[in-house]
């Protein structure tokens, strides 16, 4: 299982006076829609250069068309990123297309699926999907594994479910990480680091209880240790 730091900050400098102060730690970063929208390449840049072995997770969430998103995905490779994610809900021929593209790209990122938002719970995930969350999330998993892509975001709890239908080696990536049990604000389908463990993730996402920390430094040890 691997950590990636969420740099969720208001401003370019508070994500990257955080990623200063973490580092010496071997650890994923992910950049999203306010940071990448505000800061564009620059902070990808700048995230290369504190440290050139930090892994970049660009958390843009593609949806489109399948030609406008697999031109996305062609110009995100080139970006220097080593992961990025689309939603599993845009189908099957978009994930084909996008794959497809980035047959011919030299070092292609890791792509990822998205399932169903960790945001959710199952009563408003029924009004969208028609469907429960558990039932969409294997659904749509199954789909991105048989599109080539490499694995999905999905909460702790649909984990296991999904590897134990698509493959071991099938990566999954959680949100709503909540590693010392802290308030799980905007998310409703959080888990710790134990629960992680068990649903066997790759990679767990911690935000909030990080960057809020007086000391995020320490977080971060403790959280590894745990790992």
């Amino acid at each position: 299982m691997q950590l990636c730091v969420a740099l969720d900050l208001p401003t370019y400098e508070e994500n990257i006076a955080l990623a200063r102060e973490i580092a010496t730690f071997d650890v994923w970063l992910k950049v999203g829609f306010r940071s990448y929208i505000r800061d564009g390449k620059k902070i990808i840049d700048t995230l290369k250069s504190i440290n050139p072995n930090f892994k970049i997770f660009l958390d843009l969430k593609l949806y489109d068309i399948p030609n406008t998103m697999a031109d996305a995905a062609e110009e995100i490779s080139l970006l220097g990123v080593d992961m990025f994610n689309l939603h599993a809900s845009a189908g099957k021929l978009a994930m084909q297309t996008v794959m497809k593209r980035l047959e011919g790209v030299e070092n292609s990122p890791i792509v990822l699926a998205v399932t169903a938002l960790t945001s959710f719970d199952d009563e408003n995930f029924k009004a969208i999907y028609h469907d429960s969350i558990q039932t969409k999330a294997l659904q749509f998993a199954k789909e991105s594994y048989e599109s080539g892509i490499n694995g999905v975001v999905c909460s702790v709890h649909e984990s296991k479910m999904i590897k134990e239908n698509a493959g071991s080696d099938f990566l999954t990536l959680t949100p709503g990480i909540r590693p010392f049990g802290e308030d799980a604000g905007d998310q409703k389908r959080v888990a710790d680091i134990a629960m992680a463990k068990e649903e066997l993730v790759d990679f767990i996402v911690v935000g909030r209880p990080i960057y809020k920390a007086k000391n995020p430094k320490e977080i971060v040890s403790k959280i590894l240790s745990k790992i």
